[in-house]
C-alpha cells in the first residue's frame, strides 16, 4: 500500500493550491487631490455668534483691573473735556449772544425813555436781568451792557449792577460786578487799570464819566463814604488765578461829571441776599447740577457698554458727542453753584 505525504506537496508549492476563482483582489485606495490653497476663513465675530439660534451664550472673561482704570480715566477725561469746552467756548458764545440781545433792548429802552433809573420801576423792584446801563472802559476795550442783579446766573450774561447800590452817576457808590474767567470774562483785565484811567457809563440819565483812583483787594482798608454831591463807581471781580480765586478785586473810580438826581432807595446793603454779594453763590443750584451729573454718568455708562459690545469706531462716533454735550450742560449748571465772579 502506498502512502502519499501531502506535506511534501504543500512544501513544494509553498501552500495549498488555490483555484483562480478564489484569488483575492487587492484594491488600492484613491487619495483625493489636495484642495487649492486659499485665504484663511476669518472667525465669526462674537456679536454675530450671540445672534445665531441655538448658540450657547459666550462667557465673558473677567476684566482686568487696569481695564476698569482705563475706562474710569476715559470717562473723567470726557467730562473734563466737556467742562473745558464749556468754559472756553460755549460760555463765551452764550455771553456774546446775551450781550447782543441786551444791547438791542437797552437801545429801545433809552429811545422810549422807560429804562429804570432807580431800584423801582412803576412801583415795583426792577426785574432781575433788565439792562440798565452801558459800561465802557477805553483802555481795556470793554463795552458791556450792565444788567440788574448780581447772582451767578445773571452774571453769565454780562456785568451786573448790585441792587442795593445807586445807579452810576447818582449820589453815592454804584457797585458793578463782573466775571473774571468764564462767560466772556468781561472783567478779566481790571487789574491793568491804573489811577487816571477813565470809565464811561451810559444810563437813562445820560453819560457819566469816572476816573480811576485805585485798586483794592480783600483785607485792604475801605474807602470813606461818599459825601453829598459826590458819586463813585466800584467795579468788582475775582482776584488771583483763573478759577482759583484768592478773593475779590475792587476798582474804585470817582465821578468827574455832574451828579444826577438820586431816587429814594428801598433796599439797603444789609437786605441784599448772600448770593448777590461779591463771591456769593447759590447753594440750591447744586441740586440741579447733581441731577445733570446723574444723566452724565448714565451717558458715560452707555458709552462704555457700546465700547464693549460694538466696534470702537461707532462707540466713539455716538458716545463722545453725547457725553461732551452733557458734560457741557453739567458744567454750565455747576457754574451757577460756584462763586459769581469766576
Amino acid at each position: 500500500m502506498t502512502v502519499t505525504d501531502d506535506r511534501a506537496g504543500a512544501g513544494a508549492t509553498g501552500g495549498p493550491t488555490a483555484s483562480p476563482d478564489a484569488a483575492t483582489e487587492v484594491v488600492t485606495p484613491v487619495v483625493p487631490p489636495p484642495a487649492p490653497a486659499g485665504p484663511p476663513i476669518p472667525p465669526i465675530p462674537p456679536h454675530l455668534l450671540r445672534r445665531m439660534p441655538g448658540r450657547a451664550p459666550l462667557r465673558r472673561e473677567p476684566r482686568r483691573g487696569r481695564w476698569w482704570v482705563g475706562a474710569s480715566l476715559l470717562a473723567f477725561s470726557l467730562f473734563l473735556l466737556g467742562f473745558i469746552t464749556h468754559v472756553t467756548v460755549f460760555s463765551s458764545i452764550q455771553h456774546d449772544r446775551a450781550q447782543s440781545l441786551a444791547y438791542d433792548e437797552l437801545r429801545s429802552s433809552l429811545a422810549l425813555a422807560d429804562i429804570p433809573v432807580g431800584q423801582l420801576l412803576n412801583g415795583k423792584l426792577v426785574e432781575p436781568g433788565t439792562p440798565v446801563a452801558l459800561l465802557e472802559i477805553p483802555r481795556l476795550g470793554i463795552s458791556e451792557v450792565v444788567g440788574e442783579g448780581t447772582t451767578s446766573d445773571l452774571l453769565r450774561d454780562g456785568p451786573g449792577h448790585q441792587r442795593s447800590s445807586v445807579m452810576p452817576g447818582q449820589n453815592g457808590t454804584s457797585v458793578i460786578l463782573g466775571r473774571q474767567t468764564t462767560y466772556g470774562a468781561p472783567f478779566a483785565d481790571l487789574k491793568r487799570l491804573v489811577p487816571g484811567d477813565t470809565i464811561q457809563v451810559t444810563t437813562g440819565q445820560g453819560t457819566h464819566t469816572f476816573t480811576v483812583s485805585g485798586l483794592r483787594r480783600d483785607g485792604d482798608d475801605k474807602l470813606p463814604l461818599v459825601g453829598d454831591g459826590e458819586g463813585r463807581l466800584e467795579l468788582v471781580t475775582a482776584d488771583g488765578l483763573p478759577l482759583f480765586p484768592s478773593g475779590a478785586l475792587h476798582v474804585d473810580a470817582e465821578l468827574t461829571s455832574p451828579v444826577v438826581d438820586t431816587p429814594t432807595r428801598v433796599m439797603s446793603v444789609e437786605a441784599l441776599p448772600e448770593a448777590e454779594r461779591a463771591m456769593g453763590h447759590d447753594g440750591s443750584a447744586w441740586y440741579t447740577a447733581f441731577f445733570a451729573g446723574t444723566f452724565l454718568l448714565a451717558a458715560i455708562g452707555g458709552a462704555v457698554a457700546l465700547w464693549q459690545r460694538w466696534r470702537r469706531g461707532p462707540a466713539w462716533i455716538i458716545g463722545v458727542p453725547v457725553v461732551v454735550t452733557l458734560a457741557a450742560v453739567t458744567a454750565d449748571l455747576v457754574m451757577n453753584a460756584l462763586p459769581n465772579l469766576l
